[in-house]
């Protein structure tokens, strides 16, 4: 049974993860579009809290797949190295938030890197979304590879575009100049693509010119995580009142 937002939202509300709400309404929306016998794939759930929107918008008979090796590594801002104790938390936890939450019966999780799981998930894919690790290098593979999989119309929703390094680097050489990814929107560091954008000319331009007007808001978020790893972060508190936050 597909849950209204809010009562999703009130769910996920003690899970541990980056997600604000406007980015769990992009979520939540693009599950909806997804129709029985196709399927949804999350590369990175940490510990489930976007797994949980995704699996109670889904209509039943839309499968879910979860990717995550949950190695105890790429958990979160600067924690980049793997630690068996973390993973193996981590595990636990995100199993059991989806039993709390109703909807682990509705995830197919596959405990390995999103390289590997290209193989041991097979097929197309309706709606994709990538929070995997945030450096060059597997970013634009999963931006590229999972991508590939994606079905005419199909969405792609990508977290921490334009304020991880490596994540907009990707975006960059993957999708600003796509004959195939329109750019829709964000929410915050969550951006939108659609699988249907035209080969004219002046949609590419288009499409590029709005990608790259994100480039302000990304030095400013640049700025803002120098600042607070460097521990000047009441630099900040002085200039607008409040306690940094890490953006996402």
């Amino acid at each position: 049974m597909v849950k209204a937002f809010d009562e999703v939202l009130a769910s996920v509300a003690d899970v541990e993860g980056w997600m604000s709400p406007d980015q769990a309404r992009r979520l939540y929306d693009a599950a909806r579009t997804a129709a029985p016998g196709q399927r949804i794939v999350e590369i990175g759930s940490f510990r489930g809290r976007s797994t949980i929107v995704l699996a109670s918008a889904a209509e039943p008979g839309v499968e879910l797949v979860a990717i995550d090796p949950h190695a105890g590594n790429d958990r979160g801002p600067q924690e980049i190295d793997g630690f068996v104790a973390e993973a193996e938390d981590d595990h636990a936890v995100f199993i059991r938030n989806l039993t709390a939450a109703g909807v682990a019966d509705r995830v197919h999780h596959v405990r390995a890197f999103s390289d590997v799981a290209l193989v041991d998930v097979p097929g197309s894919v309706q709606v994709l979304y990538i929070d995997g690790a945030h450096r060059y290098a597997p970013a634009r593979a999963d931006i590229r590879d999972w991508g590939a999989r994606a079905e005419p119309g199909g969405t792609m929703l990508i977290h921490d575009s334009f304020s991880s390094v490596g994540v907009t680097a990707a975006i960059m050489r993957e999708l600003v100049c796509s004959p195939q990814w329109r750019y829709v929107g964000r929410a915050r560091s969550m951006t939108e693509y659609r699988r249907d954008l035209p080969a004219g000319a002046g949609a590419r331009v288009g499409n590029a010119l709005r990608q790259i007007a994100q480039l302000p808001w990304f030095v400013k978020n640049l700025a803002i995580k120098v600042l607070i790893s460097a521990k000047l972060g009441t630099l900040l508190k002085k200039a607008t009142g409040r306690d940094p936050e890490w953006p996402y």
